[in-house]
């Protein structure tokens, strides 16, 4: 039985943009999977999700414990430094749920880029690749632009759509294809026929756009205005443009920091699992 960290739902949007909203289903595993991507074990935590392996990493080791637990710290000599480096780390956390939640959902054909160790760093923040049951043939390519803001309307058109227009007329190509064969690979395609097979996500039938941002609780009505514009991606149908949304009940940043807190708590837990294995 596959563990629900995070609860999905579908919901009314507009006629161009199919809904979902996540929200929290378990928060001790949402926080020991995030540990376990911290310390470098993506794939490890996949098989938790599948219920193939318990919730504990693969193997421990200090010098992996104590650089995930830097990643949780907010840096910076002045409050600009201090906002962007919380922004960072929040954006990381975000994206490790936005990966947990297409994880839940994913079958054994069904490959995903894993999220970015470091919170830094740039470039596609997901890709999800679904594979023929049989055929090594692409059958659907999701992109995935996560936002982890207070203002998410704002960052939906002047970020997500801008990244989603550049993917639709094509000028990201490069970086989507060998995204794709890099994922294509776990299948057990070798270099060449991965590539190939990568191909395909530059058909406008099988790709799919999916925008996932934070907000508070929304009516039907405030998700519309928030998702407005999406049909700017033309030649696509409603499925193949899909609005996520995390609802926070209260203060994002607060929440986002309670969620950090906690995951360095169970980096502790497991620090303290080696200082007993070496009394």
């Amino acid at each position: 039985m596959v563990l629900t960290a995070i609860k999905t739902e579908e919901v009314a949007v507009d006629p161009n943009v199919t809904g979902v909203v996540w929200s929290v289903g378990n928060l001790s595993a949402i926080v020991r999977l995030i540990a376990v991507i911290l310390l470098g074990q993506a794939q490890h935590a996949a098989r938790i999700i599948a219920a193939l392996e318990p919730a504990r990493p693969a193997f421990l080791h200090r010098d992996l414990i104590a650089d995930a637990m830097s990643q949780m710290e907010i840096r910076g000599g002045d409050e600009d430094a201090r906002r962007a480096s919380r922004s960072h780390r929040d954006g990381f956390l975000f994206e490790c749920i936005s990966w947990i939640a297409a994880r839940q959902d994913a079958d054994d054909r069904t490959f995903l880029k894993d999220p970015h160790i470091d919170p830094t760093s740039h470039g596609l923040d997901g890709l999800i690749i679904e594979l023929h049951a049989i055929e090594h043939a692409v059958q659907r390519a999701v992109i995935c632009e996560d936002k982890c803001t207070t203002s998410p309307r704002r960052l939906f058109r002047k970020q997500v759509m801008r990244t989603f227009g550049e993917h639709h007329a094509n000028k990201r190509a490069r970086d989507l294809v060998a995204n794709a064969a890099a994922i294509i690979r776990e299948s057990g395609l070798d270099g060449t026929e991965s590539i190939r097979a990568a191909a395909a996500v530059l058909e406008p039938a099988i790709r799919y756009y999916r925008a996932a941002l934070t907000t508070n609780v929304l009516n039907e009505n405030r998700r519309m205005r928030l998702f407005r514009g999406f049909e700017e991606l033309n030649g696509i149908t409603q499925a193949q443009r899909i609005g996520a949304m995390f609802e926070v009940d209260g203060d994002l940043r607060e929440w986002f920091q309670s969620l950090a807190d906690l995951v360095v708590a169970s980096l502790e837990e497991l620090d303290a699992e080696l200082d007993a294995v070496n009394v």
